[in-house]
């Protein structure tokens, strides 16, 4: 695996352990009411969306390997761009579901790329 395709899997995984750590012991409500929480997550899925499509571009096999990343670039091109029409039970959906799902195919493939 190329240097530069380790560091967009480190990017990621970075950003996705922040936005488990930011939200953690939350509810949706505690969500909805804290405005900074809602920028973090957010910031943190732009970050994931935007290592995903350099990953995408460098390493497009390995890439693939991970479950949804053209929604997921798709997704940071909505906070990016369409920001005003962020629906917070999207986010907190995908919150819940994707992330930890992204988080566990990435740290296998960092911990793949390790053993090479």
């Amino acid at each position: 695996m190329r240097l530069e395709a380790r560091k967009y899997l480190y990017d990621i995984l970075e950003a996705a352990a922040l936005a488990a750590q930011f939200t953690g012991g939350r509810e949706f409500a505690d969500y909805q009411r804290d405005p900074m929480l809602r920028l973090a997550v957010e910031r943190a899925f732009s970050i994931i969306g935007e290592a995903l499509l350099q990953l995408s571009r460098v390493d497009a096999a390995l890439c693939a390997r991970i479950t949804g990343f053209r929604k997921i670039v798709a997704f940071r091109n909505i906070l990016v761009h369409a920001y005003a029409q962020i629906d917070d039970r999207i986010v907190w959906g995908i919150v819940q579901s994707e992330l930890p799902v992204l988080f566990r195919e990435v740290t296998a493939l960092m911990d793949e790329a390790s053993r090479l």
